[in-house]
């Protein structure tokens, strides 16, 4: 073989570099322990608030609705209109903020106990234990062949994960179509196109995301992961592995004394591996701080269960800070540090907003009103030579009673409103009220001249809306 040759075969023997690696499925394991049991509280609470709530009602109706068709926004005693949008702007705000400073100072929280992708990953893989066993179990059960007990687990765990996935769909849709008149459409098979759609989206977007994307949404498909850094700094409090304690790791008998392995040079870490088998994104958090961990503290329960058992102190895995670890900090000391200033500005701020927030819904109008000029015509000549201008108000009943309003024009000399100055708008309605207004041939030049409307709620004159306008005078 020539020299040639020898080369090409060397070539055709180098391996091929895929540039997409598909990633191993994780197999997390149960755990249990304080930080698992608020963790299925939070699941606790965040459901029974996201599937009872469409179902509570109050005054004859659903207590929290978005009618989309009747633009109205039923929130407990509030109906809010379109035009209440800087109110979701204030809400949007506040929780930004909020995850701000959350994340400033105990890092992903969020992430590990209330997101709705940790919240029905959880509820979702606690149906895979109970149906196919922990995490050994389901390792075997994949596996081993195809036979009819394998086809029952996985078709009957499947079936549960798209019932509760329907189930998620059906009541996230039941809070813009009222939740009764939608159950009753299931029933009959009369859901309309468009809520049908909508169901069946929401739905299997749980049923993917929770059963089988679960940590590549945290990882690749969440920006919070990238940018949680900009938020961090050395003194939030993170899920840490004291690495001065733990390391070098090695296996040791459990009645090995703490001398014997200590002059092996081995620390506390028996190297079981248990804090990788229960993290739900597959990490070693012994690594260091890395941006795939959801700081939902599984790893800590099971390390200190190991600890335990082994008779040494708790806490080899905990919530700690950078600086709490590299300066052997008291947990008094870390938490004193959460008053450094970009705490307290987050936290100066989102008073401020909130407190903002707050005040405006207390002084909120119980009704709005928009004034429209007719375009049809500028300004005309009527009766004795009056001046006219019609305007279109839009009046808005922000309560659940019907209301009746009187209606006033001021700022101009002579003017005075010629149409029925009294309307009655029903409960929690609107209407467009046409508005006639005249004034005196010679009461003013011609041309533009401001005027308002005052329009208020009949025998409450301190309930009122002030709108602008102009009035125009033809040449």
């Amino acid at each position: 073989m020539s020299s040639r040759d020898a080369a090409v075969a060397a070539d055709d023997s180098s391996g091929i570099v895929s540039l997409y690696q598909s990633e191993k499925k994780i197999y997390a394991k149960g755990v249990s322990g304080w930080f698992n049991q608020w963790r299925w509280a939070m699941v606790w609470a965040t459901q029974l608030v996201f599937y009872g709530l469409p179902w509570l009602t109050i005054n004859d109706r659903q207590a929290m609705l978005f009618d989309l068709g009747a633009r109205r926004f039923y929130i407990f005693n509030l109906v809010l209109y379109p035009q209440d949008l800087i109110y979701l702007t204030g809400l949007l705000v506040i929780s930004a903020l909020s995850l701000f400073l959350f994340t400033a100072v105990a890092g992903r929280l969020w992430c590990g106990y209330a997101c709705p992708q940790t919240v029905y990953t959880e509820i979702f893989m606690w149906v895979e234990r109970r149906i196919e066993g922990d995490r050994i179990a389901r390792m075997r059960l994949d596996k081993g062949p195809w036979s009819i007990a394998k086809i029952f687990r996985k078709t009957a765990k499947h079936a549960v994960w798209i019932t509760i996935g329907l189930w998620t769909g059906f009541t996230f849709v039941g809070y813009f179509t009222p939740i009764r008149e939608l159950l009753g459409a299931v029933g009959s098979w009369a859901l309309g196109p468009w809520e049908l759609f909508w169901v069946l989206f929401y739905g299997f977007a749980t049923y993917g995301n929770a059963g089988w994307m679960r940590e590549q949404v945290c990882k690749y498909m969440c920006p919070y992961a990238r940018f949680q850094s900009a938020m961090f700094d050395r003194d939030t409090l993170i899920v840490t592995y004291d690495g001065a304690r733990g390391e070098h790791r090695g296996s040791r008998r459990r009645s090995e004394a703490l001398a014997q392995y200590r002059a092996k040079g081995l620390g506390d870490c028996i190297d079981c591996g248990l804090c990788v088998q229960v993290c739900p994104t597959g990490i070693d958090i012994r690594d260091g701080l890395q941006y795939e961990c959801i700081s939902c503290s599984a790893c800590i329960d099971v390390c200190d269960s190991v600890m335990e058992k082994m008779n040494y102190p708790r806490g080899l895995i905990r919530y700690s800070t950078q600086n709490g670890m590299d300066q052997k900090l008291s947990r008094s000391a870390m938490f004193r540090r959460v008053r450094r200033p970009r705490v307290l500005v987050y936290t100066a701020v989102l008073v401020a907003i909130g407190t903002g927030m707050l005040w405006a819904l207390l002084v909120r109008p119980s009704f709005k009103v928009d004034v429209v000029r007719d375009r049809g015509a500028m300004a005309r000549q009527v009766g004795q030579g009056q001046i006219e201008n019609v305007y279109g108000l839009q009046i808005m009943n922000a309560t659940e009673h019907d209301q009746q309003y009187v209606l006033k024009v001021e700022g101009m000399a002579g003017a005075r409103i010629v149409s029925d100055a009294q309307v009655v708008v029903d409960a929690a309605g609107a209407r467009w009220v046409p508005v006639r207004v005249q004034v005196p041939p010679d009461a003013v030049a011609a041309g533009s001249h401001p005027i308002t409307f005052v329009i208020s709620k009949q025998g409450a004159s301190q309930d009122e809306v002030v709108e602008k306008s102009v009035f125009l005078v033809p040449r």
